[in-house]
Protein backbone atom coordinates (compact mmCIF):
# COMPACT_ATOMS: atom_id res chain seq x y z
CA UNK A 1 0.00 0.00 0.00
CA UNK A 2 1.14 3.44 -0.51
CA UNK A 3 0.97 6.34 1.32
CA UNK A 4 -0.23 8.85 -1.27
CA UNK A 5 -3.89 6.26 -0.03
CA UNK A 6 -3.61 8.15 3.50
CA UNK A 7 -4.73 11.26 5.11
CA UNK A 8 -2.66 12.80 7.36
CA UNK A 9 -2.98 12.64 11.25
CA UNK A 10 -4.27 16.26 11.07
CA UNK A 11 -6.94 15.47 8.13
CA UNK A 12 -8.08 12.45 9.97
CA UNK A 13 -8.99 15.19 13.47
CA UNK A 14 -10.36 17.49 11.10
CA UNK A 15 -12.81 14.61 9.53
CA UNK A 16 -13.47 13.21 12.89
CA UNK A 17 -14.25 16.42 14.59
CA UNK A 18 -16.13 17.83 11.78
CA UNK A 19 -18.52 14.06 11.65
CA UNK A 20 -19.12 13.99 15.48
CA UNK A 21 -19.96 18.27 15.84
CA UNK A 22 -22.32 18.09 11.91
CA UNK A 23 -23.05 14.25 11.20
CA UNK A 24 -21.04 14.75 8.10
CA UNK A 25 -17.64 15.40 7.04
CA UNK A 26 -15.50 16.62 3.63
CA UNK A 27 -12.35 15.29 1.83
CA UNK A 28 -9.66 17.99 3.37
CA UNK A 29 -7.70 17.16 -0.27
CA UNK A 30 -10.77 17.55 -2.82
CA UNK A 31 -13.83 19.09 -0.74
CA UNK A 32 -15.67 16.33 -1.83
CA UNK A 33 -18.73 14.77 0.70
CA UNK A 34 -17.42 12.12 2.35
CA UNK A 35 -19.66 9.12 2.10
CA UNK A 36 -20.79 7.14 5.23
CA UNK A 37 -20.35 3.63 5.96
CA UNK A 38 -21.21 1.92 10.03
CA UNK A 39 -19.23 -0.92 10.81
CA UNK A 40 -20.01 -3.22 13.57
CA UNK A 41 -17.79 -5.84 15.41
CA UNK A 42 -17.52 -7.10 19.04
CA UNK A 43 -19.92 -9.10 20.80
CA UNK A 44 -22.73 -8.85 22.99
CA UNK A 45 -21.93 -11.87 25.10
CA UNK A 46 -18.16 -10.02 25.89
CA UNK A 47 -20.08 -7.18 26.96
CA UNK A 48 -18.60 -4.70 24.14
CA UNK A 49 -20.01 -3.81 20.88
CA UNK A 50 -17.98 -1.25 18.58
CA UNK A 51 -19.47 1.08 16.50
CA UNK A 52 -17.67 2.36 14.09
CA UNK A 53 -17.83 4.67 11.22
CA UNK A 54 -15.91 4.10 7.97
CA UNK A 55 -15.52 7.58 5.90
CA UNK A 56 -14.75 7.50 2.17
CA UNK A 57 -14.33 10.31 -0.12
CA UNK A 58 -15.68 9.71 -3.58
CA UNK A 59 -12.97 11.42 -5.47
CA UNK A 60 -10.09 10.79 -4.38
CA UNK A 61 -10.45 7.20 -2.31
CA UNK A 62 -8.99 8.41 0.93
CA UNK A 63 -10.63 6.92 3.81
CA UNK A 64 -10.60 6.90 7.83
CA UNK A 65 -12.40 4.91 10.32
CA UNK A 66 -13.53 5.99 13.87
CA UNK A 67 -14.49 4.19 16.94
CA UNK A 68 -17.18 6.48 17.72
CA UNK A 69 -17.53 5.74 20.94
CA UNK A 70 -14.03 6.90 21.92
CA UNK A 71 -13.46 9.11 19.25
CA UNK A 72 -11.01 7.89 18.00
CA UNK A 73 -9.27 7.01 15.16
CA UNK A 74 -8.52 2.68 14.19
Amino acid sequence: MTDHAKYELEEERAIRDAFLLEGKATCPRDGAQLTQRSIGGGSFGLGYRRQREWLICPTCRRSAIFDMKRGTRN
